[in-house]
């Protein structure tokens, strides 16, 4: 695979039709847009497609009876969103990262005559410059208003902007309409959610955006079984930003999926790792694998970060205690935090290696508007500039401290050459031998196939290829689990392979 190289569909949005002039709509027909997003030339095309969003299900199923709604994800390559016939209401998902592509859907349809509703975290933290592009705003939980908006769009007196906080009862949520996606076009279409909001607000986290409230809710462990049963998927990915933040209700929901002889992966914290017990728990239900956000293994980055975490020097042992449980580590680290230097690049790698990490995921720092971060480099005058397009952690749009732009574009792209490597897939093998075939198999096509990823997920063949892989884990997981409950979690075991890939 060539550095940097990425095929046009991965890196360009689909063309829309030229408009010249308004059409009909459908009455009470909406649709709901994923926008395109260029892809990470450094990073693996394939994670794009592991699970569905599940913003915009869950919004589909606030959706009034009345009304007809459709999901369209632009990043499954299958071309431009439809518009014959053209929807009455258009709901656009805005990130800053493709909110021009937003944009220019919005004036795509907007021309066609439809309305278009504008949500996502970029409206929150920039309302003002998400109203010039369109009809109404979705402020704040868009599951709460979806279907207020509509309903006003029934009775012709639509609101300029809607706004509702995040404290209502998460359990209130219907489940997310997941019978609206392409199920051959994801690695799992069991994306779930079981709590929202984290208990550490890290300064550079979307979540410590400004005028973004959102306590820490938990959904009944009860909705989540339903939901994993009913999608008839053996493998789901939770998409908390920690699921982890209160133990004994992980605990719960850990009891509650056991029985049901799936496989699962989440984001925790690696302070989930205090109780061993806990994790030997999550092990048994099922989990396969965790996403956790080390962020960096210089302590003074943590503190100044604002990050409730273990010290840096205990990290090992605790991805060793993962790992003791079958449980695979795709590790989080974000690079040119103030205290970091030209070596920060080699010595995050070998750790990496060092300690098996299955998978890592870089990311460069990145001051999201509305953030304390943002507001420090703003007032330090270190923002390089404010093209939105280029704040997706894979940009340097800031001065950093001990490194040059330049050094620190450099040194992120070498960091995933270097994991993407024979060399370094080799040196972070599991060690049980009946582990192998499965890892090797998930990290050459997860990681080094780029080339063929696009064609992938153009021909919908992504669940053809990953699923027979994701039966091949859940049986094995199955038959340590086994093992794990003989023998318990004291004794030190590399067990199953897992599918980390898809935390």
């Amino acid at each position: 695979m060539p550095t940097g190289w990425m095929p046009r569909a991965m890196r360009e949005p689909p063309n829309l039709v030229p408009v010249s002039w308004p059409g009909p709509v459908k009455p009470c027909s909406a649709l709901l847009v994923n926008p395109f997003y260029p892809k990470d030339p450094h990073a693996s095309f394939g994670k794009h497609v592991l699970t569905p969003s599940l913003a915009l299900t869950s919004i589909a199923a606030s959706t009034p009876e009345n009304w007809d709604v459709r999901y369209w994800d632009e990043n499954l390559l299958q071309g431009p969103p439809p518009h014959e016939p053209l929807p009455a209401v258009v709901g656009i998902s805005v990130h800053l990262t493709f909110a021009e592509r937003a944009y220019e859907l919005a004036r795509w349809y907007r021309a066609q005559g439809a309305l278009v509703v504008l949500g996502g975290l970029h409206v929150i933290s920039c309302p003002e410059e998400c109203a010039r592009h369109a009809d109404a705003l979705a402020i704040g939980d868009g599951v709460a208003l979806w279907g207020e908006i509509l309903r006003d769009v029934e009775q012709g007196r639509l609101q300029r902007a809607y706004r509702a906080d995040f404290r209502r009862p998460y359990r209130e949520d219907p489940p997310p309409r997941r019978d609206l996606l392409a199920r051959d076009g994801f690695l799992t279409t069991t994306s779930l959610i079981a709590t929202r909001g984290c208990h550490n607000r890290c300064g550079f986290c979307y979540l410590a955006t400004e005028g973004l409230h959102m306590p820490y809710l938990m959904r009944d462990v009860e909705q989540i079984v339903d939901e994993f049963q009913h999608d008839g998927q053996p493998y789901g990915v939770f998409v908390d930003n920690n699921l982890g933040s209160r133990p004994e209700y992980l605990r719960r929901l850990c009891h509650a999926l056991r029985p049901l002889e799936k496989i699962w992966s989440a984001a925790v914290s690696i302070d989930v790792t205090d109780d061993p017990d806990l994790v030997r728990e999550m092990a048994l239900a099922g989990c396969t694998g965790v996403f956790v956000g080390f962020e960096s293994l210089h302590n003074d980055n943590i503190t100044a970060a604002g990050k409730k975490s273990p010290r840096t020097e205990d990290y090992a042992r605790r991805v060793e205690l993962l790992h003791r449980n079958g449980i695979q580590v795709n590790g989080s680290f974000v690079l040119g935090f103030d205290h970091d230097r030209e070596d920060v690049f080699e010595k995050t790698v070998d750790w990496v290696e060092e300690n098996r990490l299955e998978c890592a995921t870089f990311h460069i720092l990145t001051p999201y508007p509305g953030t304390p971060l943002f507001s420090q480099m703003e007032s330090e005058g270190r923002l390089l500039h404010q093209d939105w397009s280029k704040y997706d952690t894979a940009h340097v749009v800031f001065q950093p401290k001990h490194l040059t732009p330049e050094q620190l574009a450099e040194g992120y792209a070498w960091c995933y050459q270097r994991l993407f490597s024979h060399a370094s897939i080799w040196r972070r093998r599991p060690r049980d031998y009946r582990a192998m075939p499965a890892y090797l198999a998930m990290s050459y096509l997860y990681k080094r196939s780029n080339w063929l990823w696009h064609l992938l997920i153009k021909y919908r063949l992504t669940a053809r290829v990953w699923r027979p892989l994701v039966e091949l884990t859940r049986r094995r997981h199955l038959r340590f689990r086994r093992r794990l409950e003989r023998k318990g979690a004291a004794e030190p075991r590399h067990g199953s392979s897992v599918v980390s890939a898809g935390v």
